[in-house]
């Protein structure tokens, strides 16, 4: 990763990211979003006026552990070409900060489309979830899974086609080689990693795809509980309520019955 020396011309008051006001190229807008570490703003390039969004990161509030999860995630995006994954453009590094120059969305994530307008109708969700499913495979064709599939995680673009975010979760795997690490948001999360148990991570992120076509379909998630071991006990059962209003033409019960399987020790779970 390419240090990027501190300067007005580089970086301006980078001691504060609500100061900013220009980062290389882009100045600052908006902030779309924020976390425990870092914050993501609209950009736009002072020449080419193309907007980006900017996740500005403090390393400075960082341990070696969730640093080095940073850098995974830089290795593992500058990999990914794909027409539903997030780009990403640039990386600039200072002695304090990292800034992560990626594609924007605009039309923001999922979750807050279905809380404006309610569950999709089912010829958009059909759509949306190929297109999801179309990222997650590319992703396990390169050997790396998300592991925090979720509807916070997948944006949309202007003509409302999905955008695959947020890989700081992400690994790369070998087939057949078992990951331990827990990881993602706990009601996408597959009972097996619940349970404590290695789990086969392209596995877990299939078990994550069935929540994320139950969430688009019917605004609501599959499993759900007011603490943490409430939620491991729906989750580890398995058991999930279909809606009235759900059509034989989805046949979601019977999709989502093979994304979800669970027979503990030899179970099926579709792959893609």
């Amino acid at each position: 990763m390419a240090s990027v020396p501190t300067s007005h011309n580089e970086v301006s008051q980078e001691f504060s990211v609500n100061k900013l006001i220009r980062v290389g190229y882009y100045e600052l807008e908006k902030t779309i979003g924020k976390g425990n570490f870092a914050v993501v703003k609209m950009a736009t390039h002072v020449v080419t006026k193309s907007k980006v969004a900017i996740k500005i990161i403090d390393k400075t509030k960082l341990n070696e552990e969730n640093l080095a999860k940073i850098f995974r995630e830089v290795h593992i995006m500058k990999r990914l070409r794909h027409p539903h994954i997030i780009r990403l453009y640039q990386v600039m590094e200072t002695e304090k900060m990292i800034y992560l120059v990626t594609e924007y969305a605009p039309g923001g994530e999922i979750f807050d489309h279905l809380v404006r307008n309610g569950r999709m109708a089912e010829p958009e969700a059909r759509r949306i979830f190929r297109q999801i499913v179309l990222a997650v495979r590319y992703l396990h064709q390169q050997r790396v899974v998300h592991r925090d599939l979720k509807a916070e995680n997948l944006l949309l673009d202007a003509d409302n086609n999905i955008k695959l975010a947020d890989f700081g979760f992400s690994n790369e795997y070998t087939p057949g080689v078992p990951l331990s690490t827990w990881c993602g948001s706990p009601p996408y999360a597959a009972p097996e990693i619940f349970e404590g148990k290695h789990y086969d991570g392209p596995r877990a992120d299939v078990w994550s795809l069935g929540v994320v076509l139950y969430v688009l379909v019917c605004g609501a998630l599959p499993f759900d509980g007011p603490t943490m071991q409430l939620l491991r006990s729906v989750v580890i059962s398995g058991k999930f309520r279909i809606p009235f209003f759900m059509s034989a033409v989805l046949t979601i019960n019977h999709v989502l019955g093979s994304l979800a399987s669970l027979k503990t020790m030899n179970y099926r779970r579709y792959s893609i």
